[in-house]
């Protein structure tokens, strides 16, 4: 298909339009269908490696949890991310204003 054809009165833009919206209800990777929805970056044995994988980390953590005689300190297990998902945000750190620094090591400095 030339997409030409659109200039040269051969081909509409509702036909191109049927054109893109097959190729988004087609099976398989499509980086037109990615770059719409970023979840379809993986297929769905991809998704599901990473529902086993999290799961085992998962029970990993909760053997280890519930056989260990005292507190073991670990984090839970977070899940692998996945395309199409918002990222999470970092944790914000506040730092100490110049003034609050500054009356910091007054104190310090008049112990």
């Amino acid at each position: 298909m030339d997409l030409l054809d659109l200039w040269r009165g051969r081909l509409s833009l509702r036909r191109i339009g049927v054109l893109v919206a097959s190729l988004c209800r087609k099976p398989g990777r499509s980086t037109l269908l990615a770059a719409m929805d970023g979840s379809t970056a993986w297929d769905t044995s991809e998704h599901l490696l990473a529902r086993i994988s999290d799961g085992i980390e998962l029970s990993n953590f909760l053997f280890i949890q519930a056989n260990s005689a005292e507190e073991t300190g670990l984090e839970p297990p977070t899940p692998l991310p996945r395309p199409g998902q918002p990222e999470p945000e970092p944790e914000r750190v506040d730092f100490a204003s110049g003034t609050e620094v500054a009356s910091f090591f007054t104190q310090m400095n008049n112990l």
